[in-house]
């Protein structure tokens, strides 16, 4: 498998990507990371942008996130709010989980936030659902559709039973 390859490729599985925690506010519209690729101070950033960049970005598709490399001195975190205001977070001598908790802290939704959009996102009143606890038992309640074979029988032609046979 050729997403198998390179260096932790656990990075791009699924499973993976749907187990971050870092949902981001609705106001966060960049989020950029200013770091360099050598350095003791920078350690923590690296290992940040190398395991969590890629679940910060598969949680929030709306938002535009960016690494600038080897552009400045100390390693900082800098978000643009859809209201033209921007927040810099010094990363600088931070471990990556330090950084997280952090990120997750200051910029990410509440946990009764989260839980509320996954509530509302699973709306039970969909007319399109049907069965136990729905508007409708049957697909066959549901005008246009074909009636139950128990109360009207199929035609034999639509039944696997007769195919091979002359009607």
């Amino acid at each position: 498998m050729p997403f198998m390859k390179g260096a932790a490729p656990i990075r791009r599985t699924i499973q993976y990507l749907e187990a971050g925690k870092i949902v981001l506010k609705d106001r966060i519209k960049i989020f950029s990371v200013h770091y360099n690729t050598l350095g003791e101070n920078h350690r923590g950033t690296r290992e940040f942008v190398f395991w969590h960049i890629p679940q910060i970005q598969f949680k929030n598709p709306d938002v535009q996130v960016l690494t600038l490399k080897n552009m400045t001195p100390t390693p900082f975190i800098r978000c643009f709010m859809s209201d033209g205001k921007d927040m810099l977070i010094d990363v600088d001598n931070r471990d990556k989980d330090r950084i997280h908790d952090h990120i997750l802290q200051v910029l990410g939704k509440p946990k009764e936030t989260l839980d509320m959009e996954a509530m509302a996102r699973e709306k039970k009143d969909n007319p399109a659902n049907f069965g136990y606890m729905c508007d409708k038992h049957c697909m066959c309640e549901i005008l246009g559709q074909v009636p139950c074979p128990a109360v009207v029988p199929l035609p034999k032609s639509w039944r696997g039973k007769f195919k091979n046979e002359e009607l």
